[in-house]
C-alpha cells in the first residue's frame, strides 16, 4: 500500500490566476474534437478553483479525510477491480458502475493516463493537494452512475454542472454552459430544455454531499437507489425531457453534435 502524505495545517496557499481568453481558445479546440481531453485540462488550468487549497486542506487534515485516504489510497485500483466489485450484491452501486464502465469501454486508470499524457508532473504548488484533486478526477465516471446522466453531450454538461456545485471550479461551469450553447446551436429550433437541465444538475450537486470526500468503498457496496436517496440525488427530469424532445425530432442525443455537424 503506498504511503499517504497528509497536508500540514500550515501549508501555504498557492497563487491561482484566471485566464478566460485562454479557456475560450481551448474550448473552441474542444468543440472541433470532443474526444480531445487534453483541451479540458487546459481549460481547468486557465480557470482554477481559487478555493481549492482551502477545501483540500480541510479534508486532508481532518480525521475523516485521513481515515478515508488510509482505507482508499488508490481509487483507480479499487474501481478497476471489477471482479472484486462484482462480488458485491446485485443492484449495488458497484454493479451499476461496472455495467456502465464496461458498456462504455472505460477504465478509471484510463482517465489517469489521459491526465498524465497532458501533464507528467503537477506544478509544485499543487503537489500537496494531489490526493484531493485525484479523488475529484477519479470519481467523475461514478458521478454518471449516481446521477443517471449518460455520456451524451448533454449528460456530460450536466455532470460538470453537478461537479461545480460539489467543488466550485469555474472550469466545470464554463464547459457546462459553453457546451450547452453548442447544443442549442446544433439543434436550432429545438425546445429541448438544455439550460434547465444544466441548472438542474447544479441543484442536484448542491444538495449532495461531496462525493469525492466520501468513502467510495462504502458507497459502492450500497444498493444504487438507496445510495441516491441518501445522497439526495433525484431523477434528472429536464435531462430526460431534452432527450424526448430530440428523439421526437429524429435526433439521437448520443450523436447530436456529430449528426448536426454533418
Amino acid at each position: 500500500m503506498p504511503a499517504i502524505a497528509f497536508l500540514p495545517p500550515e501549508q501555504p496557499m498557492p497563487a491561482l490566476r484566471h485566464r478566460p481568453l485562454k479557456a475560450w481558445r481551448h474550448f473552441r479546440e474542444l468543440v472541433k474534437d470532443k474526444e480531445n481531453t487534453r483541451e479540458v485540462f487546459h481549460i481547468f488550468e486557465a480557470l482554477p478553483w481559487k478555493g481549492m487549497p482551502r477545501a483540500a486542506q480541510a479534508f486532508l487534515s481532518s480525521e475523516r479525510g485521513r481515515a478515508v485516504l488510509a482505507r482508499e489510497p488508490s481509487l483507480p485500483e479499487l474501481l478497476d477491480d471489477h471482479a472484486g466489485l462484482r462480488r458485491l450484491p446485485a443492484g449495488s452501486v458497484a454493479h451499476a458502475y461496472c455495467d456502465f464502465m464496461e458498456a462504455e469501454g472505460l477504465t478509471a486508470r484510463g482517465l489517469v493516463e489521459e491526465f498524465e499524457s497532458y501533464a507528467l508532473e503537477r506544478p509544485d504548488n499543487l503537489i500537496p493537494f494531489a490526493p484531493y484533486l485525484d479523488r475529484i478526477r477519479d470519481t467523475h465516471d461514478l458521478l454518471h452512475v449516481l446521477t443517471g446522466y449518460g455520456r451524451d453531450a448533454l449528460g456530460e454538461q450536466c455532470v460538470l454542472a453537478f461537479s461545480y456545485s460539489q467543488q466550485p471550479s469555474p472550469g466545470f461551469l464554463f464547459i457546462a454552459y459553453a457546451g450547452g450553447l453548442e447544443l442549442k446551436r446544433a439543434a436550432k429550433g429545438s425546445r429541448a430544455p438544455v439550460f434547465r437541465a444544466i441548472r438542474e444538475g447544479q441543484r442536484l450537486g448542491k444538495a449532495c454531499p461531496r462525493v469525492a470526500e466520501l468513502s467510495i468503498r462504502d458507497l459502492l457496496a450500497m444498493p444504487l437507489e438507496e445510495a441516491r436517496a441518501k445522497l439526495g440525488i433525484a431523477p434528472p427530469r429536464h435531462y430526460a425531457q431534452a432527450h424526448r424532445v430530440w428523439r421526437g425530432m429524429g435526433i439521437d442525443p448520443y450523436d447530436l453534435l456529430n449528426s448536426q455537424s454533418a
